[in-house]
């Protein structure tokens, strides 16, 4: 699988490689922790007519890689399978709305990522004092 997760002090980076950063058209999305809103487990079908800018859509298959609009909202999209994925709810970020991503395990991924948000919270608290 050619994704994984970095955390930064302030960011979440999801790194791309192998044939996943060729079909993305992109090595890394970095995120900024207080554009997450939401962070959720769940299975995920495209609509049909998203519009690649730019990135991969094999027809015939559910893979998705890289950039795709629909409804005036940017999605970033990384997956080859109809299995749960890691879905990410953004505000603020410069062009994406959504992350929906796979991994090898999507739940223990979720989880890691909430964990570092409040971990991150908690520290900008005490920062802010």
């Amino acid at each position: 699988m050619g994704r994984k997760i970095r955390f930064e002090q302030n960011e979440l980076i999801l790194e791309l490689t192998g044939l996943t950063s060729c079909f993305c058209l992109k090595r890394k999305v970095r995120i900024p922790y207080h554009m997450i809103d939401r962070v959720l487990v769940d299975y995920y079908e495209a609509p049909q007519i998203m519009l690649r800018m730019p990135g991969t859509s094999i027809p015939g298959t559910s893979i998705r890689e890289g950039s795709f609009k629909y409804r005036d909202e940017w999605y970033f999209l990384s997956y080859e399978r109809r299995e749960p994925l890691v879905m990410i709810e953004l505000t603020g970020h410069k062009k994406y709305r959504y992350m929906i991503f796979q991994m090898e395990d999507p739940t223990e991924t979720a989880y890691n990522i909430r964990t570092h948000l409040r971990e991150w919270e908690i520290e900008r608290g005490k920062n802010s004092k």
